[in-house]
């Protein structure tokens, strides 16, 4: 009995999915050089094919972008509509898939590890991402393999809404003829390093030693000679809807005084926001809850695109509370709850005051870290 079955492991890659939801959004922008970026002060977050004919890449500042294509489109981003669409893949694959990971707001590993037991596994993924393409209109690759590196690189391999298969022993020589920064992680500055070396491809890569790379490389050199012969050990990490995060207060006496209840609303807003950007999260729902001197216990929840943000959260969580309260009546109990928690933090990065916006909170979450979480915080918490 084989105690150690053939992995089976696939990555789903949504094609330019920012570009590819605002074109299902906006059908005049299909096969036309599109960037999402905002305005000349942001940078690329994401651009069509068309747009990467003339250089544009993803992080490359939008003026410069401008220059390379000065007919290019650009479009600010619909935040809301890229949260929908991801939970949407995210939903038809969960319904389908034994064992999946979420890696970020547009990609997935799949482990079909022994299930060739009962199907065929790339027949399976073809249908499922075809599933996908009908139900969501979105075009998706994906890759397999024996491991999530070789299924990762065959996807982009398969690159426009395409598909492929690396067989079972054949990791070396898929990957032989491939340029050194095919390998995931190697960036610009290793990829200068190693064509000082003389390696351009993957396979200069395996006919170097282990020691020669540990010398130049450190153990990233090690771990990169493994990676040239297909060998790679993560693991598919078990998807799980995150659990909330909340906090509540209940007071010594019985509130009434609007603006105690709105300061409350604030801080308790404030806290929650705070640890979960120390948890590296954003959340994509805001619930508010309020219990009254008799027990009646009330709460009223809304969605929104993937936030982490002070004043993104505060606002929603006051018009909730605003929709909920009876007026007029005392409150015993007063909560806010963050749900929908993920490791997107990709979405807080689409839009022009986004650095900016993000300098500031670091400071901001700075400042608690070192002198307290209570230390500093909103005028209207007060």
């Amino acid at each position: 009995m084989n105690k150690n079955p053939q992995r089976i492991i696939a990555h789903f890659d949504l094609d330019s999915f920012f570009v590819s939801v605002e074109v299902l959004n906006d059908p005049t922008l299909k096969g036309k050089p599109v960037f999402v970026g905002g305005s000349e002060r942001g940078v690329v977050a994401a651009c069509s094919y068309e747009a990467r004919k003339f250089g544009i890449h993803s992080g490359m500042p939008s003026k410069q972008a401008l220059l390379l294509c000065p007919h290019a489109i650009v479009v600010k981003g619909t935040r809301g509509e890229y949260s929908r669409y991801s939970r949407w893949v995210t939903q038809i694959i969960a319904s389908k898939a034994p064992l999946f990971e979420k890696a970020s707001i547009d990609e997935f590993y799949l482990d079909l590890t022994g299930m060739d037991k009962f199907f065929n596994p790339m027949q399976w993924t073809i249908d499922l991402r075809q599933q996908i393409i009908d139900e969501t209109k979105l075009p998706i690759s994906f890759g397999m393999g024996s491991n999530k590196m070789i299924a990762k690189i065959a996807t982009g391999e398969a690159k426009p809404n395409g598909y492929l298969q690396v067989p079972p022993g054949k990791e070396r020589e898929f990957l032989a003829p491939m340029a050194v920064n095919k390998i995931p992680g190697v960036g610009d500055h290793t990829y200068e390093v190693l064509k000082a070396m003389g390696i351009w491809t993957i396979n200069d890569i395996n006919s170097r030693s282990k020691e020669e790379l540990e010398e130049r490389l450190g153990k990233w050199g090690v771990d990169l000679w493994h990676k040239s012969f297909g060998l790679h050990t993560g693991e598919v990490s078990q998807y799980h809807e995150a659990k909330s995060i909340s906090s509540e207060n209940t007071f010594d006496e019985n509130k009434t005084d609007m603006n105690f209840l709105m300061a409350e609303v604030v801080r308790l807003s404030e806290k929650i926001a705070f640890e979960l950007r120390q948890d590296g999260k954003v959340a994509g729902c805001i619930a508010v809850k309020i219990r009254y001197p008799d027990f009646e216990t009330t709460s009223r929840q809304t969605t929104v695109p993937f936030t982490c943000a002070d004043d993104e959260i505060i606002p929603v969580a006051k018009d909730l509370f605003h929709k909920l309260y009876k007026k007029g009546k005392p409150i015993r109990l007063l909560g806010v709850r963050l749900s929908e928690l993920t490791n997107e933090a990709i979405q807080t990065n689409l839009f022009d005051d986004s650095t900016r916006k993000n300098d500031l909170y670091k400071a901001i979450d700075d400042v608690k870290n070192r002198f307290g979480k209570y230390k500093l915080k909103r005028a209207s918490s007060n």
